[in-house]
């Protein structure tokens, strides 16, 4: 049986003007039967759709900030950093994703941006716009736990897990507001922070704020939820 074929959002280097990747995107995705591959940072609709009919699946990826425009708010001064090619790229495949209901995982930047494409809104710092003492910015290394996270007991996430409450790694400044109509909360964190959503039209779409791209060595839910994307890009003909 062939792999099924994960197109991996590209990160951008604005001081090297240069694309980049952490290797543990896509080692957490080959460990767990998939070929990931990264996609050119464009948005030319005709490339965009050849890519979509070559991939089984999308991740999208962590990296800069979601533009505040894309959820009709104004940026706050010096803390958002944001790359508008990579908005325009993003929104076009995941509306053709999940018109084609193809799986999408989303980390980090990941669930901030599918969120917003899908009418919710973000914080832009949590620092400056929500209270907390819990870490969720946390210094290296990036695979040790920085938080707990409470699971949804009916979500897809908890039948994958098989855990109401698991620890998790931590490392942004922006988070989930208020959340898109056409998603679900599947985690919270300690404080109350949106950590996990999902869509329930959608054969695979999940999106969670920690890292599993640094903790799939050490962490077994970690590679569950690379397991089971993976599965379900395989079912993809």
């Amino acid at each position: 049986m062939s792999k099924p074929i994960i197109g991996v959002m590209p990160l951008w280097d604005d001081e090297k003007n240069s694309l980049w990747m952490l290797p543990g995107y896509f080692e957490g995705l080959t460990q767990t039967g998939g070929i990931p591959i990264m996609l050119p940072l464009t948005n030319d609709e005709t490339e965009l759709d050849q890519l979509m009919e070559m991939c089984n699946g999308f991740l999208f990826t962590g990296g800069h900030d979601v533009s505040p425009d894309l959820y009709g708010e104004v940026p706050l001064k010096d803390m958002v950093s944001s790359c508008r090619k990579r908005d325009e790229m993003e929104s076009y495949i995941l509306k053709k994703a999940i018109e084609a209901d193809k799986p999408v995982l989303g980390i980090c930047r990941g669930i901030q941006f599918i969120n917003a494409a899908l009418g919710g809104t973000l914080y832009q710092d949590i620092p400056t716009q929500y209270e907390t003492d819990t870490e969720h910015h946390q210094k290296p290394p990036y695979d040790i736990p920085a938080h707990k996270v409470n699971i949804i007991k009916d979500s897809p996430l908890y039948k994958c897990i098989s855990a109401e409450q698991i620890e998790v790694n931590s490392y942004h400044h922006q988070a989930v507001k208020d959340v898109a109509p056409e998603l679900k909360v599947m985690a919270v964190s300690e404080d109350g922070l949106v950590e996990a959503l999902y869509m329930p039209e959608q054969r695979f779409l999940w999106a969670v704020q920690w890292h599993p791209e640094f903790s799939y060595k050490t962490d077994v839910n970690s590679r569950k939820i690379f397991q089971v994307f993976i599965e379900t890009a395989n079912s993809i003909e």
